[in-house]
C-alpha cells in the first residue's frame, strides 16, 4: 500500500469553500466524524495562511532559541544566487515583511544563507541554511500528547 492509498481527503470547510486535510483511511467512520468535528472546533484557533499570523502579540506567542554560549556566532558566506531567481526571492521576502512574519534588523549575530531549491513541479522554494545555527542550539526534549475522547 502506498502513502496515497493510506490517506484520504477530509473537507473541514463547505462545498463552496472547501478546506481539505488528509487523514488516515483506516479510521472508522465514527472516528473520522469525531476527528472532523474536533478539527472544525479548532479551525478558528489555527492560522491557515501567513497573513493570519498578523496581529498576534509577541508576548503571547514567541519562540526563543537557546544557544550554547561556548560556540561563537557564525556569519556564513552568501551563496551565489542565480540572476533569474533574484526577483522571486525579493518578492517572497517582501511578502514576509508585509505580513510582519519577519522584520529587518540593524546588526545580526548569526547570518545564514538563503538556498533556492527547485521542486518537482518546477516551482521554487526558498529555504535558509540553518545547519550551523542548529549545531549551536541547546537540545531540549518536549513531549506532546493529545487525547481524543
Amino acid at each position: 500500500m502506498t502513502k496515497k492509498q493510506q490517506l484520504v481527503k477530509l473537507n473541514l470547510g463547505t462545498r463552496a469553500n472547501p478546506q481539505y486535510i488528509k487523514v488516515n483511511s483506516q479510521l472508522t467512520k465514527d472516528k473520522t466524524e469525531e476527528l472532523k468535528c474536533y478539527l472544525r472546533s479548532l479551525r478558528m484557533c489555527l492560522p491557515r495562511h501567513k497573513k493570519d499570523l498578523k496581529g498576534i502579540p509577541s508576548e503571547l506567542v514567541q519562540h526563543i532559541i537557546e544557544l550554547d554560549t561556548s560556540i561563537p556566532p557564525t556569519h556564513q558566506v552568501r551563496y551565489k544566487l542565480n540572476p533569474k531567481f533574484v526577483a522571486i526571492v525579493k518578492q517572497d521576502i517582501d511578502k514576509l515583511l508585509a505580513v510582519g512574519f519577519i522584520q529587518p534588523i540593524e546588526e545580526a549575530t548569526w547570518l545564514s544563507p538563503i538556498v533556492i531549491m527547485l521542486k518537482k513541479n518546477s516551482k521554487l522554494i526558498i529555504c535558509v541554511d540553518f545547519r550551523k545555527l542548529n549545531k549551536a542550539t541547546k537540545k531540549i526534549l518536549i513531549l506532546c500528547h493529545f487525547v481524543m475522547k
